[in-house]
């Protein structure tokens, strides 16, 4: 059986997906940058990026790993935010609908995670009681 998220599990998992979120910036900064600020910039996505691996290892040990994934889908729409806050992207309507298409896409496929992991479909459902 499925047990429940608490909110401060929830703020944990989102925390992780947004340290993964600075390494695009990173990149994105790198990219704007000469030689020797690109280096730096470079190092620095390479760090977090090493930080990220190593709680996201701790996250998929503590959670099932649909959960985890369900909320790995955000980081589209931490990024939008990110882009729009540091560098002056514009948020546009296809840029929202984008995200919330992969989001609920993760979620539709995600959502039956837990009748596939009892062992009850959709059809066995209602005799299983």
């Amino acid at each position: 059986m499925k047990r429940k998220i608490t909110s401060r599990e929830l703020l944990v998992l989102q925390a992780v997906v947004i340290i993964y979120t600075f390494a695009g910036i990173l990149g994105k900064l790198a990219a704007r940058q000469a030689a020797g600020g690109f280096f730096l910039f470079y190092c620095l996505q390479i760090a977090v990026l090493g930080v990220y691996a190593v709680l996201w290892q701790q996250i998929i040990k503590r959670f099932e790993l649909s959960v985890a994934y369900m909320n790995r889908a955000a980081a589209l729409g931490w990024s939008l935010l990110w882009a729009a806050l540091i560098f002056g992207e514009q948020i546009t309507a296809k840029k929202l609908a984008g995200v919330a298409l992969v989001i609920a896409g993760t979620l539709i496929v995600n959502g039956g995670a837990g009748a596939e992991e009892s062992g009850v479909d959709g059809g066995e459902k209602e005799n299983a009681v």
